[in-house]
């Protein structure tokens, strides 16, 4: 018998609120007061790996967002690995914003500094301010703003890759300022963080998209204009589907009509971007060819949200598109022998590739479920 998205929506919940987010409560810190950077396969800390530094952003932010939505009591860790992060990894000399990578004792050992890490902090800050009421989050969000747009901002539009050599500019980076500009936005309800999410919706409309193609491209030269040629370009699927969620806030935090992109970045993304399973495809060519032989979890979560949208924009089908996934993403994912945990990555013959659960796949985790919740309670309700 085929689960409803109700019962998908409850199966989720569950498996977050009694499994994942009790499970990274006890083992994610460590006893320096900072975040680990995966689990293994039997649930014990990967105590051998270097931690990303915008990992503890992206746990803080689990951690804050979880406890707003009443799913944990998350707000001492979330103030914990801000209050860490802040301490043990700014940057010495930059003036402001964090370094790149630490190794397992939380020594810093690499003091770059990344437009891509910098946007999660911002999102960390936005919900820590929302979740908490705390004025020192949004100064944190405000002081880190104002370094990016004096150290990074670009003539071009956007932002640099941050303060080392590179050979492309990312539309990655500029989708999750995106996604802090609006969350910054919500927490505040201030209107100059939606003025901005509007430069960045400019920069979807004007370089990241093909209209002609259908697809987003990923890298491009200093000016933005593309990379590669576009039948040698690389393909995210998974971003495809994750502009579809972002846009469809756009649109309800603006007016702005925006259904001619979510209609055909999901239906061009499903066209080159999924198998047989349902599993999506980490890179792909404009024709489907596989670059990477590799699926991630967070392409499936990313397919899921994408799909409520079209449900809500009229798609018959997409509603039982995401019960379907949702289905997939437990089969193939949620599987990890320690609950609460989950495989990261598959094959090409949705095979195991990664059986860690990395501490940062669990912010793609908390937001579907949070997505599903929601679509539940307003359609469904």
């Amino acid at each position: 018998m085929k689960s409803t998205i109700v019962e998908a929506a409850g199966r989720l919940e569950r498996w977050m609120t009694e499994e994942a987010l009790p499970l990274w409560q006890e083992r994610g810190l460590s006893p320096e007061g900072g975040h680990w950077e995966a689990l293994n396969a039997d649930g014990s800390v990967d105590e051998q790996a270097n931690i990303r530094v915008r990992v503890l952003a992206r746990q803080a932010f689990s951690f804050a967002f979880g406890t707003a939505r009443q799913w944990c009591h998350g707000e001492a860790m979330a103030r914990q690995l801000m209050a860490f992060v802040t301490e043990r990894a700014a940057h010495p000399s930059a003036g402001g914003g964090f370094t790149h990578l630490m190794n397992p004792a939380f020594e810093v050992i690499d003091t770059r500094q990344d437009l891509y890490d910098h946007a999660f902090f911002l999102l960390a800050y936005s919900w820590c301010y929302r979740a908490f009421g705390d004025d020192s989050f949004l100064k944190g969000a405000e002081a880190l703003m104002a370094h990016l747009d004096h150290r990074f901002g670009s003539v071009y539009g956007g932002w640099t890759e941050g303060d080392y050599a590179y050979t492309q500019r990312r539309q990655n980076p500029h989708m999750h300022l995106f996604e802090a500009m609006m969350s910054l936005h919500e927490a505040t309800g201030d209107a100059k963080w939606l003025a901005r999410a509007g430069e960045l919706f400019a920069l979807f409309q004007s370089r990241y998209f093909d209209p002609e193609r259908e697809v987003l491209f990923e890298f491009f030269e200093d000016d933005w204009t593309l990379k590669h040629a576009p039948n040698e370009a690389p393909i995210e699927p998974g971003h495809m589907f994750e502009w579809v969620w972002l846009l469809d806030w756009y649109r309800r935090l603006t007016g702005q009509s925006v259904t001619r992109y979510t209609e055909a970045l999901y239906r061009k993304a499903m066209d080159i971007g999924q198998v047989a399973s349902g599993l999506v495809w980490d890179e792909v060519r404009l024709d489907g060819t596989p670059l990477k032989y590799t699926k991630r979890c967070w392409g499936l979560t990313e397919f899921i949200k994408a799909s409520l949208v079209r449900a809500r924009e009229g798609d018959a089908q997409a509603e039982a598109r995401a019960v379907e996934a949702i289905d997939t993403l437990f089969t193939y994912y949620l599987t990890a022998q320690t609950p609460g945990a989950y495989v990261d990555q598959r094959g090409a013959d949705d095979e195991v590739l990664i059986d860690k659960a990395p501490a940062s796949t669990l912010y793609h985790l908390v937001v579907l479920t949070a997505e599903v919740s929601d679509y539940v309670r307003r359609r469904h309700g």
